[in-house]
């Protein structure tokens, strides 16, 4: 059973008229959300190009939770549309609007229009560390190999 969490929202200005996010299927983790343009101001995104798409959405994130923004994966594979910082953060102590750092790794423009789904929103929640040093760590089998050198052995 899938447990459910309240979130406080707010619509700017330019985001009125537009629908909240929304999950697109029972077994969806992540909820689409959508470029608040301003009516007919159409983005092109040139190739190798990045651009802050605003969402017209501000989000009161619970504490011990956060909002990760993905891509969607058929901007990613039609049109090698992505996130520079995949995932992104919304921390619960951020009240600004929900943006989307979008890049064009395609080889063509990519227009974003008004009410384009541009990326996705997962809510998760998550545990805050705290250091302790100490002299030496436990052994493990992998140990210090590095990238790239898990199941093969040994450090690449």
């Amino acid at each position: 059973m899938t447990k459910t969490l309240r979130i406080e929202c707010t619509q700017l200005p330019h985001g009125e008229g537009m629908p909240l996010p929304a999950y697109e299927t029972s077994g969806a983790a992540g909820m689409d959300l959508m470029a608040a343009t301003p009516q007919g101001e159409d983005i092109v995104l040139a190739p190798g190009e990045r651009r802050l798409i605003p969402t017209g959405l501000s989000i009161a994130v619970p504490e011990g939770y956060e909002a990760q923004i993905r891509p969607r994966s058929g901007l990613a594979l039609r049109h090698g549309i992505s996130i520079v910082n995949a995932p992104g953060t919304v921390d619960s102590d951020y009240r600004g609007e929900v943006s989307i750092l979008l890049i064009n790794l395609g080889q063509a423009p990519f227009t974003i229009r008004r009410g384009e789904r541009v990326g996705q929103m997962v809510i998760s929640a998550f545990v805050q560390a705290e250091w302790q040093v100490v002299t030496s760590l436990d052994e493990t089998a992998r140990g210090a190999g590095g990238y790239g050198s898990t199941g093969t052995g040994g450090a690449d």
